[in-house]
This record gives structure tokens, sequence and C-alpha cells, in this order.
């Protein structure tokens, strides 16, 4: 049966989708040749400790892709280009730090540079060769049974200065502005990215806070979240909370 004109645009335009979704875009790849197996616990993300261990320590740091921060915590599928060498399927990776190299747009931790080779002998050679031709899209993060989680940043002062990082969250938006709201007034006030993926504020204010974070698709499409647990209202420097809430993918 012939597909009327309506519907054969429907079926083009979904093709058309599918084919953008899986475009790899061609680059270069290096690693952090001090690294041990895991990333670095001092990006520029400012996540620490967990930026070196997250994902299993397949982080990389990126150059283009950090946008000033608003890339701290994406995640992409990145695949070596030697067929004699490097697996289909690559390594998915995702961003703690900045860093760029000689035309590089991932420099990765040593471990998730290996795991783009077929075999344990192929890695060795990857290694070798130190900087090698990638390909790379973004893709979906994910965390099973993890909520997205609040991280009180250590140089936090209560009550006079709040700074906090965002973990575990998945899907493949962006994170490009939160709100920090007084639970008994609803007053809310717009929060500084002081740099990376850390969010701060002087004069914070007072009782448990509810946040609400802006969801940004690389198709325009936005949204806001918010969370189901508020941050108590006598938070700790150092201190982890779970929101209760994550991105459905």
């Amino acid at each position: 049966m012939a597909l009327s004109l309506p519907s054969l645009l429907i079926l083009l335009t979904t093709l058309l989708l599918m084919t953008e979704a899986t475009t790899f875009i061609h680059s270069r790849a290096a690693y952090y040749p001090n690294s041990d197996e895991h990333g670095t616990d001092v990006g520029a993300c400012g996540f620490g400790s967990f930026g070196a261990t997250i994902n299993g320590g397949d982080v990389s740091a990126a150059s283009d892709l950090y946008r000033n921060g608003v890339g701290c915590g994406d995640c992409y599928q990145v695949r070596c280009t030697n067929s004699h060498y490097c697996s289909d399927k690559g390594v998915t990776v995702v961003i703690t730090d900045q860093g760029s190299g000689p035309n590089t747009d991932f420099i990765l931790s040593r471990r998730a540079f290996g795991r783009m080779a077929q075999t344990k002998d192929a890695a060795a050679s990857l290694l070798a060769l130190g900087v090698v031709d990638i390909e790379y899209r973004r893709v979906s993060c994910s965390y099973p049974n993890k909520n997205i989680t609040i991280k009180i940043d250590e140089n936090s002062n209560y009550p006079y200065y709040l700074a906090f990082i965002l973990w575990y969250q998945q899907g493949d938006k962006d994170i490009t502005a939160v709100q920090l709201c007084e639970t008994q007034n609803f007053v809310c006030k717009l929060l500084d990215r002081s740099y990376g993926a850390v969010w701060t504020t002087t004069s914070p204010p007072s009782g448990p806070l509810s946040l609400r974070m802006l969801l940004s698709g690389e198709d325009g499409d936005e949204s806001w979240i918010v969370p189901v647990n508020n941050i108590p209202e006598n938070w700790k420097a150092g201190e982890t909370y779970d929101t209760g809430v994550q991105i459905d993918i």
C-alpha cells in the first residue's frame, strides 16, 4: 500500500533523526601520561576524587566540549579507528576535566584509553601510540539505582557561603541553571556557576532548601526538575544529600 505524503514526510523525518543520533564526529584522543588507571582528582569540573572514579574510572578531559563547565558530567562514546587494535564499541566516558593536546578533543584516563582496544595486547599497542584517531558521539549517561545527589563542597561555610556539585545526572541534557528556594515562603535565588560543575551562592536562604534545575537539550527543549528531598536546614560542608529524583532515559 502506498504511503500518503504526510506519512512519508514523518517517516523521512524519523529516519533523518535516527541518522543524526548515530552520527560520529572524527577527532583525535590522547591519555593522561602520568595517570594511574583512573582519572584525576583535581579536574576543572570540581568533582574531586569522585571525578577520578565515577563510571569505573572511564573518564576524560575535554577541550571545546568542556563548554565553560556546562559539559561537565556529559557522556560520550569514543572509539578509535585503527581496525588492527580498536573495537567497534569503544568506551563510554564521562567528562570530568578540561584539557587539550595536539588536535585532540579528548584526553582519556589510561583505563579508558586502553578499553577502546580489542584485547589487552592491542591496548598496550594503543598506549604506546599515545595519540590516536577516533570518532565520538554524545550518549546518555546511566547510573542504575542512583538518584541525582548533591555534594556540598568542602569550601562551603554554613550559613554564609554555599557551594555544591550535582552527581549522577542521567540522560543527555545539560543543567544550565539552578535555583535555590526557601521551602516556607518559596522565594528562589538563581545560583552562579562558579567554575566547572560547582554552583555557589553567598548569603544562602535559611531553613530547609529546595532546588530547581533547568535541563536543556541540544534541540532547544528545556524543562525544570524539582527534587523530592530538600537540603536540610543545618547543611554541612562535605556532606552528600540524595535528591530523591533521577532523569528517565
